[in-house]
């Protein structure tokens, strides 16, 4: 307990010392109370249509303006992030979940569990993952169900080789031999002594592999085969802009911003998590 407690110390310290990894997360947060407080922030409802204010410039009334169909901006944006939070977090959770299963097999056992599976990594990776993505959604019916899922089974193989390297190195450690020698299962190896010790580099992987599903999410709703309106979505939102961008500016404007500072923060955070857990930085 003590250790791990000087261990959370120690990482904070060098997290907090880079600004712009502690901007990142101070951006994050303020994201997440955002889209949970929603009905707070706002007075609007994002569906509400109101044919009198139609594609009004930003006011004090209508903070980022209103698009076609006189929904306020600011209200779909803000909800918009439910979406982007909720397919970011769900995507990669499911990747974190296959990656780390697959790289811990591989690594642990070794033999031709390690050849079978990393050939099915490589084969994946063959693949254009963007436009698999695209295929695969194409045939089915858009739904952010579908979006989370197909993201989630196409972003797990870098993850699997990231956790099998980790695993290589932990798995011939002192205190894995130990546990060995104390007559522990391979399954109680695993999980209590191998899997917390290579979690470092999945968190960082976790945080960076966010951002990409917000933005494969919004890109495919910008297609319009993610999202489907009226459910705000950046991308949608992004989508209906393109058409009046030449005298509505806002609406281009502030969805693409609001994408832009999401991913930014989120890599921010990522590399800020990356520098506070490499041990071999004395900072």
């Amino acid at each position: 307990m003590i250790r791990n407690s000087y261990f959370i110390s120690v990482v904070w310290n060098r997290f907090r010392r880079n600004r712009l990894a502690l901007a990142g997360g101070v951006v994050v947060i303020a994201l997440f109370l955002l889209s949970f407080l929603a009905p707070l922030v706002t007075p609007y409802d994002p569906s509400h249509l109101d044919a009198w204010h139609v594609l009004l410039p930003p006011s004090a009334r209508h903070w980022f303006g209103t698009d076609e169909l006189g929904r306020d901006v600011f209200t779909r944006v803000i909800y918009g992030s439910r979406v982007s939070l909720k397919v970011g977090f769900v995507a990669v959770g499911l990747a974190l979940l296959i990656g780390t299963s697959v790289g811990l097999v591989a690594g642990f056992y070794g033999g031709w569990a390690d050849s079978i599976l990393m050939r099915l990594v490589d084969i994946m990776l063959c693949f254009p993952t963007f436009f698999l993505i695209l295929a695969v959604i194409a045939m089915l019916e858009p739904s952010i169900w579908y979006i989370m899922i197909i993201i989630g089974l196409t972003g797990w193989m870098g993850v699997a080789r990231l956790v099998r390297a980790e695993v290589l190195t932990l798995r011939e450690r002192e205190f894995v031999l130990a546990a060995r020698g104390l007559g522990a299962s391979d399954f109680r190896i695993i999980v209590h002594h191998i899997l917390p010790n290579a979690l470092s580099p999945v968190l960082v992987t976790a945080t960076l592999g966010v951002a990409g599903a917000i933005l494969t999410e919004s890109a495919l709703s910008f297609l319009g085969i993610g999202v489907q309106p009226p459910t705000p979505s950046w991308g949608n939102i992004l989508t209906a802009g393109k058409e009046y961008i030449e005298f509505a500016w806002w609406l281009s404007l502030f969805p693409g911003l609001a994408i832009l500072v999401t991913v930014l923060a989120y890599n921010l955070l990522g590399e800020g998590l990356r520098d506070a857990l490499d041990p071999r930085l004395n900072r």
